[in-house]
Formats: structure tokens, C-alpha cells, sequence
């Protein structure tokens, strides 16, 4: 619509579908970009002109520029001077610069335009038409012919239109005309016209429409012409915005009556081997903004996409249709809802699914309205599309009216992936990101990097657009319970642009399962947010596959402490202004269902703190299967059937401490939960069926009763989840008792002394080395010293391991097996020798079975009684061997600590 605002190796992948929808046969493409797109979306430096561009055509690598401006410059921070260019402009295909081509297009009164822009089949000729009445002094009446050598006009061809010419289109010999006049040379023709293409002579082709003509193509085979505009009629018969006529006669060959909205009009018309498609703009409410295709065959519809942005052009170019238009809503084909505008986008001829291609422009000047023209111009080997129109910005950066993105040397990197990373039992730890955004490459590559390693431990590809940008995620199986990893992860595009580092996540690996969030994963939960997230604006999903990760909106407060479950797990914290979470994933609900959630407040304004609603940035149209509060602290889980059905607790639940709200639906319909207990039946199996995004922290509550004050959650939430089932009341109620169920707590101590005894050095100390060694014969032994801490309130020493890591140096592994062993002597750091080493107990406390070479942390479990015993007391250990083969580790003096030997400990209940 017109300035349309609207409202409102052992490794598990898993990976959220994107349903892109490419399967076409795909055309030979740079391989710069995903197929089957064209251009890459990085925009070119081009000259600007100061005004509107309203027209556009290529001929021996030459743009034609038409308009309404009075000079083009350079881009900004490149060199030139402006020139003075009126109306009209041409300028390199390959360069954006100006040619030797230089027209002014003028008018004695008014001001004058040039609005379309045709080229002859052998290209030798330029057609241009608008509000004019000379070119360079040569009188001419709003259609000109310009011989394309010469850059000259033609003074032979001498039509005479009586208003703007909007629309042209060109065969060998008949030139066809669309726009706001009533007659030509003196003689009716309403809104579109033919005339020689050599003299201008008006030909008999009549196709009398009763408001303007906007677009004017000719099929394939020369027999038809496809005519677009405002009109509702032609020739006498119902036909609006959109007819195809005889090319000869301008008899009627297929009328649309009813076919397009009346508020919408035609803007645009462009056709390829199989059919043509139309740039549709409507104003005011229930319009038609988008695409449609219709084939030549029966000139009947292929498709049609009613997003919603004032569509201006399409172009088809290789089995793709581009278009220019202020899109903000796609909600009805099944993607982005009303919001931020976007205004270049492709998708295949066939279908109405968008591709991975979405450079951007903002509105600009005139009415707003952003790109308004595109071509195709080629030069050198190299495909440039060209767009044109009234934006000021391409890509958020400074360009005026003209801009154009080649079929090679894409240099954008997809955007740094935010990554997370959790573990919720031994041997096992998820790594989550959010998929990156590449603006012209939807498949990207995604590399995991473990520790410093220069080698990624995993591969994985996923597809994302701006509108879908998933969650992907891999499990590392080899992983050692009690040791700490870090991870990082790249996107690499088509071209082999690769993305910098994610920030690096840390993680220690579970040595006992942690009952809370395992247990929401294996009862089945599909989205399970459990706001331990560190940077915005990713909210990671720690259900197993679900990959439905959410997106901090106006930066909610993280990481709050305590959490609701025992352990390291941190809550998020809502303004009850603007702030929330909403999802990324565009989904129905089924009939069965369960909304679970944590929350904790002293809001006495209410607000709501889960729900579904149509929307994702702005408040939904369509809202319910959701929990809110109202101004006196009772909860209300409410569906719509038609009407609001709702369950309210009697008690009120804003007393700043923890809660546990659970909601189901199924086949015996609604229950409510709160702390474990049933608060509240209905007898209600329905609710509203749309496609929509979860929320938490607030949406739309209006029309629902007790509404509260606030539609948004002034308090804290903590693992919110969904499941696509029904949880039984002792499900719901072992959830409440695991949450406050003592935790098992991981503490990791390195050593406070190290160093070792060498055979070969009696007198020797080694405490300042950087370097540990073991042996047997001749013998090193290594000694380290921990502070043990002593067990946490309620707990007991659960399970120990020792990790150590081998130098860099060759053959610092070892075949032989390494023992860990209790020190029974006294020794310090600085003080030990071979002569004066401590005693050892023979006794194993744990062993490595051999260690290869190579740099990396290696860990052992050690018996947890005799740590259990010497908690709180300083406790020494000694690294012993019987074989011949040295093993060299780091020491506590390695640099930046590369290498301290380290203890992990973890505690838990009895």
C-alpha cells in the first residue's frame, strides 16, 4: 500500500528447517552467491543524481538514467565534480561514472520528467517518454527517439502526446505507450497508445482505459500486450488495473474484472519465456501491495504474494523475480510480520517464497517510497543489476536515487554468530548460536573451535534469511566430565567470506546429571529458554533439537541472581515497559500443549509473561494460549475460541519470591497450575489457529478480562518452556520438587605449588621450570599441592579429577602408563630436590593409560574417598611412572598460565 505503516566425529546435529524453498532447476551463478540468486547484495559505487530516478535501460554496456534531477556527482568520498545532468543521465555499466552522453530533457512550463526509458530490439535506439517538450533544444512532445551511437535525437520520429507518458514498450517496428493522456497527434487515445517506431506515425491499435496507464509490456511472441494501471475499465469492459489486449487492434484479449483489489493498482509489468508478473500498490485498508505471476500460456495466475509495502518494479532475471517495494509485512505467505521495511527482495518465478538476497535502502525523498525502477546492464563479462528510485541510503550507508550490486566479488562476511554453550549430564555439552545473516547468501557454513585449536572440531551448514535466522546447534560427545572447555564458532558465505570469531563461551562438563533442566528435556520440551545467556540479543534453546532460540528486544536485564533452581542457572529481568523476548521461529500451535515458566515480582500492574501471539516486535493482532497477572497479583491463563476463555487462581502470586506456573491443552482440556498444584479446570480442548512467535515478558492483552494496567512483565522469569504435549500433574509437580532439590556444585582448584625431582640433577630444583616431567627410569617425578576447599552445606565430596596438559614440545606424550599417587613427606615448591623428595603412598588414586603427543588437556578421575577426607586442608599429589618414556606437562609458571595442573571437584547431596 502507499506509505503503508500498518500496525502492530561422535557429534548430534540439529537444526531448525527454514523452509526457504529453492527447489528449481538452478542456472549457472558466480560463485559468489547461493543459488539460484544472481547479485550479490553488495552495492557498487555509483554516481548519484539529485533528484528522483524514475527510469531505467541498458544498451552496450551503457545505463540509460531517467528522472527528475538536475545534476549527478559523485559518490560520496570518490573524486569528480558534479555535472549538470536534466533528467536525463548515462553512465558506465561497470563503473557507475558518466559517459560522453549528454541529454537535457526540458518543458516551458511545469516541470518536466522523464518517466519511462525503452530500448529498440537491436538496441540501437532509445526511447524515452514522461512530461517534456524538448531534448537538447530539439522540440519534442513527451516521447522522444535518441539514435544510441550518436546520442542524438531523431527528429524524424515526431509523435505528439498530449500528457505524461508513464510506460513503454518496443517491438521491431511499433512503439506502445502507456500514461495520462487522452489523445495523441490530435487523435483519442485514451491512456495507451502505438506508434511507428521509425516515424511515430499513430498506429490503430486503440485500448481506451478510464485512468492512467502505469505499465505497458509486450509478450514473448509479439501477439499481446499486457497493460497495467489505475483503471477499471478498457475498451468499455470491467477490467481493473490489469488487461491483455491484441498488439495489432487493441481488442480486448483477456479481461480481470474483480481480480484486483479496487484500492490497488498496477505499477509495473514485466515478462520472461514463461509469463509476466505485475508490481501491485494499493492505498487504505485491505489492499493488495505485492506479486503477481501469470502465465503466458493461459494468462492465468501462477501465484501471488500479498505482502504488504507498495511493490514499484519487477524484474525476472534467470528464474528469479526481483522487486522493488517498502515490504513490512509478509505475514500472509507465511514470513515476516508487520514491521521494519524492506525494500529489495527476490524469490524464484514459481513460487512466493523469499530467497537469501535482501539488500536495503531506506524511503528517501518524494513520497517515501525507496526503489522504484531496476535493470539489467552488462559489461565486461559482469552482470549489474541497477536499481533506481528516491531512497538517500543503500545498506545503511550514504547513496542518492541510484545504486547496483554485480554477479561477482562478493566481499560480505556473514555476521558474527552468538554462541552459547551448556552442559546437562556427563560426557555431553550443547553448542547453540544464532544463525548469522549474509544478505545475499542464505546457506552459510558454521565452523565450532574448541580450546585454541586452529582445526574447528565441527562443521555445520544451516540456512537463515533476515526473517529466519534459526538456532543451529552440535553436541561434542568428547568431552570429560569435570573439565572445563571453551568454544567458538565462524560463518563462512558462498564467496568463503568468513565471519570473526564468536566471543568465546565457556563450559564445564557435568559429572552427575542435573535434574532440572534434564528432566524438562526428556519430558519433551521443544523451547526451553533458560536465560543464562551472557550477550545480547540471543536467547539460546537448551531443549534437545528444538533449536527455537529467542531474541532479547530492548535489552531486558541478564544474568539476574539467584535464579529459580538451585545451582549456577541466572533469571532475566523485564522493565514492565518495553522490554522482552520474542521467538524467532514462525510456527502454529498444535491442540495439544504446555506452557511452563518461573516467574518472581511485586509488579502491581500486571502484565503478561508468556504467551502466542502474530507478531514479533510489535504487539500481535492475534494473541492467546498465554499466563498473565493482573494489577492484584492473580494469574490468568487464557485461549480464544471466539470469545476469551480463561482460568484465574483466586490467590495473588506478587510476593517477590519464586513461583512455578504451569498451563496445559489438550483432549481433556485446559488446566492451570501453580507450585505444583492444580489451581483451575475448564473444559475447553480449542484456541485460535494462526501462525505466530512465542513471547515472554509481554504482548497484546487487549479485549481479555481483569486486563491489567501494564502489558508488560515488570519482574523475572527463569526456565520458561514449551512442550507440544500435555504434562500429567506428576510430571508438573516433580518439576516443582526438582527445582529447589540441592544441586550439584562444580569447584575447580589448580595447584599452588608444582615442580619435580629429576635422577639426573640430585641437587637440582625445578620450581621456577615451567615444565613438569615423569618417569620412571631415569626417574622424574612431578609434585603437586592443592588447597582443598572444604564441602558446601549439606553435601559430600562427589567424584574428583585431576587435569593436566602436555607441553608443546616433540614427544612430550608418553606410552607408558602415568600414576597419580597421595605425597606423604613434606616438600616445598622451591625446596625440593632428587635428594630431599617427599615420600609417596603406593596406593593409586587415579592413572593416565598413556598420553599422545600434542598439546591438549588430558584428566583423570581420582578416588574421591581420600580427597573426601583431606577436605579443607592443603593435600599433595605426585605424578609417578615405572617406564622409560618421559611425559612433559606445563607447570603452574607456564606462561599466561597455559597449562596449571587443576582439580575439579564437584558436590552434591548425600
Amino acid at each position: 500500500m502507499r506509505r503503508s505503516r500498518g500496525l502492530a566425529a561422535a557429534l548430534a546435529l540439529s537444526l531448525a528447517g527454514t523452509g526457504a524453498g529453492i527447489g528449481l532447476g538452478l542456472v549457472p551463478q558466480a560463485a559468489a552467491i547461493t543459488p539460484p540468486v544472481a547479485f550479490t547484495a553488495d552495492a557498487l559505487s555509483t554516481w548519484q543524481p539529485n533528484g528522483v530516478v524514475w527510469a531505467l535501460a541498458e544498451a552496450g554496456g551503457t545505463v540509460f538514467v531517467g528522472g527528475t534531477f538536475s545534476t549527478v556527482r559523485p559518490p560520496d568520498g570518490a573524486g569528480g565534480t558534479e555535472q549538470t545532468a536534466v533528467n536525463f543521465a548515462a553512465l558506465d555499466a561497470a563503473t557507475g561514472a558518466p559517459t560522453s552522453c549528454q541529454l537535457s530533457f526540458t518543458v516551458g512550463g511545469g516541470t518536466a520528467t522523464v518517466r519511462a526509458l525503452a530500448l529498440s530490439p537491436d538496441k540501437k535506439t532509445l526511447y524515452a517518454g514522461g512530461y517534456f517538450g524538448a531534448v537538447n533544444g530539439t522540440p519534442v512532445s513527451s516521447l522522444a527517439a535518441i539514435d544510441v551511437a550518436t546520442c542524438t535525437v531523431k527528429t524524424s520520429f515526431r509523435p505528439a502526446f498530449a500528457a505524461t507518458v508513464r510506460a513503454l514498450a518496443v517491438t521491431n517496428d511499433t512503439v506502445y505507450a502507456g500514461g495520462d493522456f487522452l489523445t495523441v497527434s490530435g487523435q483519442q487515445r485514451e491512456r495507451f497508445a502505438a506508434v511507428g517506431a521509425t516515424d511515430g506515425a499513430l498506429r490503430p491499435f486503440t485500448a481506451n482505459a478510464d485512468e492512467p496507464g502505469r505499465a505497458v509490456e509486450v509478450t514473448p511472441d509479439g501477439s499481446k500486450v499486457v497493460l497495467g494501471g489505475d483503471f477499471f475499465t478498457v475498451n468499455g469492459t470491467n477490467t481493473h488495473a490489469l488487461a491483455v489486449v491484441d498488439a495489432t487492434s487493441g481488442a480486448l484479449a483477456k479481461a480481470y474484472p474483480g481480480f484486483i483489489e479496487t484500492n490497488s493498482v498496477v505499477k509495473d509489468i514485466a515478462t520472461d519465456a514463461t509469463g509476466f508478473y505485475t508490481a501491485n500498490e494499493g492505498t487504505g485498508g485491505g489492499v493488495f501491495d505485492g506479486r503477481i505471476a501469470l502465465n503466458l500460456s493461459d494468462l492465468g495466475q501462477r501465484w501471488r504474494d500479498t505482502c504488504l509495502g507498495a511493490t514499484q518494479a519487477v524484474l525476472p532475471y534467470q528464474n528469479v523475480l526481483y522487486s522493488a517495494s517498502h515490504a513490512h509485512d509478509c505475514s500472509s505467505v507465511g514470513e515476516f510480520p508487520d514491521g521494519q521495511r524492506h525494500h529489495l527482495l527476490a524469490q524464484p518465478t514459481t513460487t512466493v517464497g523469499k530467497l537469501g538476497w535482501a539488500p536495503d535502502t531506506n524511503d528517501g525523498i518524494g513520497e517515501g517510497i525507496g526503489p522504484r525502477v531496476m535493470t539489467v546492464g552488462s559489461k565486461g563479462g559482469v552482470a549489474y543489476l541497477w536499481v533506481g528510485g528516491e531512497f538517500t541510503t543503500v545498506n545503511g550507508t550514504a547513496q542518492q536515487s541510484l545504486t547496483r550490486f554485480a554477479s561477482t566479488g562478493d566481499t560480505g562476511a556473514p555476521t558474527v554468530p552468538v554462541a552459547s554453550a551448556a552442559s546437562f549430564k556427563p560426557g555431553e555439552v550443547q553448542v547453540r548460536w544464532r544463525t548469522s545473516l549474509d544478505l545475499d547468501d542464505s546457506a552459510l557454513t558454521y565452523r565450532v573451535y574448541r580450546g585454541g585449536a586452529a582445526t574447528p572440531i565441527a562443521t555445520v551448514t544451516a540456512d537463515s534469511l533476515f526473517f529466519r535466522r534459526p538456532q543451529a546447534s552440535w553436541t561434542d560427545t568428547t568431552v570429560t566430565p569435570g573439565q572445563s572447555y571453551t568454544y567458538r564458532v565462524t560463518a563462512t558465505d558462498a564467496a568463503g567470506n568468513t565471519s570473526a570469531l564468536s566471543a568465546p563461551v565457556s563450559v564445564t562438563v557435568a559429572t552427575s546429571v542435573d535434574g532440572y533442566p534434564n528432566q524438562v528435556r526428556t519430558d519433551g520440551a521443544q523451547l526451553f529458554w533458560r536465560y543464562d545467556d551472557s550477550a545480547l540479543p540471543n536467547v539460546a534453546d537448551s531443549s534437545n533439537g528444538g533449536n527455537q532460540n529467542g531474541v532479547h528486544l530492548n535489552a531486558p536485564s541478564l544474568r539476574q541472581t539467584p535464579g529459580a533452581v538451585t545451582g549456577a542457572s541466572t533469571a532475566i529481568g523485564f522493565n514492565g515497559t518495553d522490554t522482552r523476548v520474542y521467538g524467532d521461529l514462525r510456527q502454529t500451535v498444535g491442540s495439544s500443549y504446555t506452557i511452563e515458566t518461573w516467574f518472581k515480582t511485586n509488579t502491581t500492574r500486571g502484565g503478561k509473561l508468556f504467551g502466542f501471539g502474530s507478531n514479533q516486535v510489535r504487539g500481535s493482532n492475534q494473541y492467546d494460549k498465554h499466563i498473565y497477572m493482573t494489577n492484584d497479583g492473580r494469574l490468568v491463563y487464557g485461549v480464544y475460541t471466539g470469545a476469551t476463555r480463561t482460568i484465574t487462581t483466586s490467590g495473588a502470586y506478587n510476593d517477590n519470591t519464586w513461583h512455578h506456573v504451569v498451563a496445559t491443552q489438550g483432549p481433556g482440556g485446559m488446566v492451570l497450575y501453580v507450585d505444583g498444584a492444580q489451581k483451575g479446570t475448564l473444559g475447553v480442548t480449542a484456541h485460535e489457529n494462526y501462525s505466530g512467535y512465542w513471547h515472554a515478558g509481554g504482548d497484546s492483552l487487549g479485549g481479555w478480562p481483569d486486563r491489567p494496567l501494564s502489558e508488560f512483565w515488570a519482574g523475572q522469569l527463569d526456565e520458561t518452556a514449551v512442550y507440544p504435549s500435555v504434562l500429567s500433574a506428576a510430571q508438573v509437580q516433580n518439576h516443582y520438587a526438582l527445582a529447589s532439590a540441592p544441586a550439584d556444585s562444580v569447584v575447580q582448584v589448580t595447584a599452588t605449588e608444582d615442580t619435580y625431582a629429576n635422577a639426573g640433577a640430585p641437587d637440582g630444583n625445578y620450581g621456577t621450570s615451567s615444565s613438569l616431567a615423569v618417569r620412571g627410569t631415569s626417574l622424574y617425578t612431578s609434585y603437586l599441592r592443592f588447597n582443598l576447599p572444604t564441602a558446601p552445606a549439606g553435601t559430600v565430596l562427589k567424584s574428583a579429577a585431576l587435569s593436566v596438559k602436555t607441553s608443546t614440545m616433540t614427544g612430550a606424550g608418553t606410552a607408558d602408563t602415568i600414576s597419580v599417587v597421595p605425597v606423604t613427606g613434606t616438600w616445598t615448591e622451591a625446596g625440593t630436590t632428587y635428594n630431599n623428595r617427599p615420600a609417596t603412598d603406593p596406593s593409586v588414586l587415579g592413572s593416565f593409560a598413556g598420553v599422545p603427543d600434542g598439546s591438549a588437556v588430558h584428566t583423570t578421575g581420582l578416588t574421591t574417598t581420600a580427597l573426601a577426607g583431606a577436605l579443607g586442608t592443603s593435600y599433595s599429589l605426585a605424578l609417578t611412572s615405572t617406564g622409560t618414556d618421559a611425559l612433559w606437562l606445563w607447570s603452574s609458571e607456564a606462561p599466561a598460565n597455559e597449562g596449571t595442573p587443576q582439580l575439579t571437584l564437584t558436590f552434591g547431596a548425600p
